[in-house]
């Protein structure tokens, strides 16, 4: 029974395509047989795979329905997040999507799900992503003030779902927990932040999220061990389409 978790899927068996990097890289090339493949040979029926975030660029459900074919196809549990680009997905309405596509697919965005005795909690989360300001160098000397604003609103929303989905695991007597971020827990300006501090105060294991693919972005937040828990990118060209096992 163990635990694994990739992310940014980018399906589009049902829509146009217009990412460049997706068109062109070879890191993206045939990634869904490659990822397919991968799953098959890793995960067993009684595994969990963690899906975390842009599963599809399908505008509405009716432009992801061969995309949730592909991941229902894959071995295991199948738990989807929300990312950026999941645009058939209204926050307000999970449920409607969680009685669609019972048992095959859960859609976690409120509350938590549960892989043995720990709780798994999550939220798209959002991070301050610029326009910076850089030197000729390339380092980073200021930000667009009004757009860094606007983030923080958005940043708040997020921290205080992902709180009270914790708190809602910790009243069914939960204490133990993963947490899973779409968005990563801090931007390339902060060593800390609202994430890393909720991390900190549940005393989560790890932190698993995505949303930084293609090369430049691989690095942009923490990665391996940090104020004593473990934090892993899991975008899928990062782990070249082989998904990450967590736990188990």
């Amino acid at each position: 029974m163990s635990l694994f978790a990739i992310g940014d899927l980018h399906l589009h068996y049902q829509s146009v395509l217009k990412a460049k990097d997706q068109l062109n890289s070879p890191l993206w090339a045939d990634h869904e047989e490659r990822f397919a493949e991968n799953c098959r040979r890793l995960i067993e029926e009684e595994d969990t795979l963690v899906l975390v975030g842009d599963h599809s660029w399908g505008r509405n459900l009716e432009e992801c329905e061969k995309d949730f074919e592909y991941i229902k196809s894959l071995p295991g549990r199948k738990i989807l997040t929300r990312g950026n680009h999941d645009m058939f997905w209204d926050a307000k309405k999970t449920a409607k999507l969680n009685d669609l596509y019972y048992p095959d697919l859960t859609f976690l965005q409120d509350g938590y799900a549960v892989y043995k005795d720990f709780a798994l909690v999550a939220s798209k989360g959002y991070t301050f992503e610029g326009p910076f300001y850089l030197d000729r160098k390339g380092k980073i000397i200021g930000y667009d003030e009004s757009d860094f604003e606007h983030a923080k609103k958005l940043v708040e929303r997020e921290a205080k779902r992902l709180t009270d989905n914790f708190e809602a695991a910790k009243k069914d007597g939960y204490t133990k927990f993963i947490m899973f971020l779409h968005y990563p827990p801090t931007s390339v300006i902060e060593k800390d932040s609202v994430f890393t501090n909720i991390a900190a105060r549940y005393n989560v294991s790890q932190v698993i999220y995505a949303h930084c693919h293609g090369k430049s972005r691989f690095h942009d937040s923490i990665e391996g061990k940090y104020r004593g828990r473990e934090y892993s990118l899991v975008s899928g060209d990062y782990l070249n389409w082989l998904p990450k096992k967590i736990m188990g």
